[in-house]
């Protein structure tokens, strides 16, 4: 990629600046934006199974004070943390569209919302 085609300006071009830049890959932006995505995700389907099961949500209930919430936002973040690593090992050398990822993180945040919605939870609630 040349200088002008990165938009530097006018003063930059030519210079030593301009040719010390290096482009770097986008993997480890796309592995933090997609793991954000995967932890709200987990947080609507932990939401929702806590829902349909009431023995999930005891089990959640790692503080009794706190309830289920404590158990869901506890394994959340550990959902978000570990994906984070293991798509950070998988794209830390990669050229990656990060268009591509923030298309796919919207939607697992959109999924993960919609989990936590009570009108769409408590669809899965036992009779």
């Amino acid at each position: 990629m040349s200088a002008e085609d990165r938009n530097l300006p006018d003063d930059m071009v030519g210079s030593d600046y301009a040719a010390d830049i290096e482009d770097k890959p986008e993997g480890p932006v796309v592995a933090a934006i997609l793991a954000g995505g995967v932890g709200c995700l987990a947080m609507g389907v932990f939401t929702t199974l806590a829902e349909a099961s009431t023995s999930f949500a005891d089990w959640l209930s790692f503080d009794d004070e706190v309830g289920p919430l404590s158990g869901k936002t506890t394994l959340t973040v550990i959902v978000w943390l570990v994906s984070w690593v293991v798509l950070h090992v998988i794209y830390r050398r990669r050229a990656v569209e990060t268009r591509w990822a923030l298309s796919i993180a919207l939607v697992l945040v959109a999924l993960g919302v919609l989990g936590t919605f009570p009108t769409f939870f408590q669809m899965f609630k036992p009779d």
